[in-house]
Parts: structure tokens; C-alpha cells; sequence
């Protein structure tokens, strides 16, 4: 009788143990080939185990173990027939050599992936010779964004670090219900391009608990992008948290129900920024809330252009026609490093309405107070307003 209760046990303890393993599938890409040498072309071995983990009817999980890996440009596209975990204890470099990106504009591409998780680890896309090619006016490839979402949803970024991205570290495309948390994005700021992230067209997307060190914006919010939760943000150096620009091109979608609370600037170019092109526009920017925010030695804290025109090129001297209504700021305190500490410069043809400044406090650190300037912009004050609102 012992016996066959033995024999049992352990019949169940196989199918209990293949059930387990065939539910969390787990592939682990230097069983197919992939080399933790930082010089071996890993590519091809980052795809299979992505298809293999694709195919798989349970859970399954790619692993990337401690090592470097050498990867050149992928795409890991669905759908799929569950969900995936992307967990990287290692590093993953791409080429020096910038030409090996071609002209995608990729580097490491998920599209039309859906419950897909990505766990930690480090990419480093070495963008310095890029970013020195386009310095010096040579002819170079357009660059490569590092890690890019299109067509996705339901998608969370946990605990993931970006170096040196050729262009913007993170680009969000036609998505929606993506998560990224705990994120550090990192590179110089001269680096020209180098956005932390970038969405457009997206809908759903929460962006929290992050450090952000770039040469551009630390986010940027495009055409298209509604609802969405931007939180205890460290962003310092770059350019800030921008919505826009807008009005490139005449047919662009609106940016709504956006809010962006608990984030410190440190020597930043902008703070919370709107901007646009003047020119004619279908876009619009609603319903914004930017509160409980700090601002340490930041040059344009709180700033709305209209007459975005980067490098005094393509500017055609017209007003632009997007039309910026329903904006708050509340509890925003610190230090400007210049003396307009506010800066609304909204369009002739299209005024900002609705503009709200709730107890904000912000001085300037050299001798003199701040001031604010108001061009085409109305709204209204509430609670101590320093410097004085110029509505």
C-alpha cells in the first residue's frame, strides 16, 4: 500500500512539475546562441527565443542573464498567444559603427505586442560617434530611437535603464495602457535629440518614479497623446516636461487630460512647457494639470510658446492655430534662473483661455524678483501667485 502511494506521489510530482514548466516557459537566449562577450552578433538569438516564447499557449518568460550583448537592430513583433516576461539581469550594446542602424529609425522594436512585461536591465546604444557626426554636419543616418512600442498595449517597463540613445530613449507610437516605472534614462546634455521619452498618438500611458538626465526633453508629449499620468519625475539636465511641438504639419491630433504632478526640475532649460510652430493647425491642448512641483534653477519654469521655431529655420511668420484652453498650475515652487519666471507667448489668431495659477511661488536667483509676461494669454489666480500673475 506505501509502495503505491509512493508511486503516486511522484506521478503527481512529474505532472504537477511539466504542468508548472509548460505554463512558465522560460527561454533563455544563450540557448539560442546568444554570446555574454559584448562582441558576438547576438540578433539572431534575441529573435528566436522572442518566437519561441510567442508560440508558447502558456505564460512564458525571454531571459537575458548577466553579460553584454551585442544586438543590432531587432523586432520583436506579435501578436501573441499569451503573455510575456522580458526579464534582462544583463546588458544589452548596440554597434558603435551608426551606420549598422540603417534607416529604420529603430534599434529595439515591440510591435503589436500586448501583455508583455520588461523587467530591468541596462541598454546602452553608445550613440557618442552619432551624436558627434551630427555635430559636425557630416552626412549621417536619421538615428535610431532606443526601444519603441507601436501598436501596443497593455505593456509595463519596470525597473529599466537607457544609456546614450542615439535619439529618443523611449518612443511610444499608436499604443495604449503602457506603464513605465522605476525607469533611469541617462545621457550628456549636449546630446542633441536625446529625449526620455516620446509618445504620440497614444492613449493610457503612466510614466512614475523615474530619473531622467538628457540633452532634450525629458518627456515629450506629440500629437495625440490623451490621458496621461506623468509622477515623481527627476528630470535635470534637459529641457524639461514639453507638450508639443505641435502645429508641424496642418492635420494633427489634440493632446488631452493630461497631468503631471510631483516632479523636481534641477537646472533644466524649460519646466512644464506647451509649444507649437506658427502655423495652421487642426491640433489643440486641453485639460492639463501641472501640480506639486519644484523647480531648481530652471530658466523658463513655467512657459507656453506659440512661436516654437528651433534654429530660426522652417518658420513661415504665421499664427499658430492651435488652440490651448483648460490649463492649471498649482503648488509649483522654487528658483528661476531668469528673470520671466512665467512666460505665456500664445497665438494672435487662437488666445490661451482658461489659464489657471494657483499659489505658485517662484523667485529669481539673481538681484531683482521675478516677473511674468503675458502675450495673447487670459486666465485666472487663486492663493499666493509670485511673481504676479500678468493675466
Amino acid at each position: 500500500m506505501m509502495s503505491k502511494i509512493i508511486i503516486y506521489c511522484a506521478l503527481f510530482l512529474i505532472f504537477f512539475s511539466s504542468s508548472f514548466h509548460e505554463s512558465n516557459a522560460a527561454y533563455n537566449v544563450v540557448s539560442f546562441g546568444a554570446k555574454p562577450d559584448g562582441k558576438s552578433d547576438s540578433s539572431q538569438a534575441f529573435v528566436r527565443a522572442w518566437l519561441s516564447a510567442c508560440r508558447s499557449t502558456g505564460p512564458a518568460t525571454v531571459y537575458v542573464p548577466k553579460g553584454s550583448f551585442l544586438v543590432k537592430p531587432v523586432e520583436f513583433s506579435g501578436p501573441c498567444k499569451n503573455k510575456i516576461s522580458f526579464w534582462i539581469d544583463g546588458k544589452i550594446i548596440a554597434p558603435t559603427n551608426y551606420w549598422s542602424f540603417g534607416t529604420s529609425g529603430f534599434w529595439i522594436l515591440f510591435y503589436k505586442v500586448s501583455r508583455v512585461t520588461i523587467h530591468g536591465g541596462t541598454l546602452d546604444a553608445r550613440g557618442a560617434s552619432f551624436w558627434a557626426c551630427k555635430r559636425a554636419g557630416k552626412v549621417c543616418p536619421p538615428g535610431a530611437r532606443s526601444i519603441s512600442f507601436v501598436g501596443s498595449s497593455d505593456v509595463v517597463v519596470s525597473g529599466l535603464t537607457s544609456m546614450n540613445s542615439q535619439m529618443f530613449h523611449i518612443a511610444i507610437h499608436k499604443s495604449h495602457n503602457i506603464v513605465l516605472q522605476k525607469l533611469k534614462i541617462i545621457a550628456p546634455s549636449l546630446s542633441p535629440n536625446t529625449d526620455g521619452l516620446h509618445m504620440q498618438s497614444s492613449t493610457g500611458i503612466t510614466i512614475k518614479d523615474s530619473t531622467i538626465t538628457t540633452g532634450d526633453d525629458c518627456i515629450s508629449l506629440g500629437p495625440g497623446s490623451q490621458n496621461i499620468w506623468i509622477q515623481r519625475i527627476a528630470c535635470g539636465p534637459g529641457h524639461g516636461i514639453s507638450i508639443g511641438s505641435l502645429a508641424q504639419y496642418k492635420n494633427e491630433e489634440g493632446v488631452q487630460n493630461v497631468t503631471v504632478a510631483n516632479v523636481v526640475f534641477t537646472g533644466t532649460q524649460n519646466g512644464v512647457r506647451i509649444k507649437s510652430w506658427e502655423r495652421p493647425s487642426t491640433a489643440f491642448v486641453k485639460n492639463i494639470l501641472f501640480r506639486d512641483i519644484v523647480m531648481k534653477n530652471t530658466y523658463n519654469p513655467i512657459i507656453i510658446d506659440q512661436e516654437y521655431c528651433p534654429n530660426g529655420r522652417g518658420c513661415p511668420n504665421q499664427s499658430s492655430g492651435v488652440k490651448i484652453s483648460g490649463v492649471t498650475y498649482k503648488n509649483i515652487r522654487g528658483t528661476s534662473a531668469t528673470r520671466v519666471a512665467m512666460n505665456f507667448l500664445c497665438s494672435s489668431s487662437n488666445p490661451c483661455r482658461g489659464l489657471k495659477l494657483q499659489n505658485i511661488k517662484l523667485t529669481y536667483l539673481s538681484r531683482g524678483t521675478a516677473t511674468s509676461s503675458c502675450i495673447h494669454a487670459h486666465g485666472s489666480t487663486a492663493g499666493v501667485v509670485i511673481p504676479r500673475s500678468c493675466f
